[in-house]
């Protein structure tokens, strides 16, 4: 079956950086666009960064500071963040966006 396994998350001082990583089985990974969503606590959940057929784009709250990559033969895609704000903090999602696959989350905390 389709699997979504992020890693990465953790706590982190404002100012800091963080890779996220989601490992994915089960699927076609190189057909999917694949992003990368985040739920803060209280808040629905948002698009932070994705690919799409011209490339990636970003929400705007993160743009210039987060970047989404893949490696397509281990079936992996990344977020690289850096210059974390207490408004990152939040349950970040991989997903195929089409498909409705997603994983479990890893939680993002950024406190000083």
């Amino acid at each position: 079956q389709v699997q979504l396994v992020e890693s990465g998350g953790g706590l982190v001082q404002p100012g800091g950086s963080l890779t996220l990583s989601c490992a994915a089985s089960g699927l076609a990974f190189s057909v999917y666009p694949m992003g990368w969503y985040r739920q803060a606590p209280g808040q629905t959940r948002e698009l932070v960064a994705r690919f799409t057929s011209e490339g990636t784009t970003y929400a705007d709250s993160v743009k210039g500071r987060f970047t989404i990559s893949r490696d397509n033969d281990k079936k992996m895609v990344y977020l690289q963040m850096n210059n974390l704000t207490l408004d990152d903090t939040g349950v970040y999602y991989c997903t195929t966006i089409r498909g409705g696959y997603w994983g479990q989350g890893t939680q993002v905390t950024v406190s000083s």
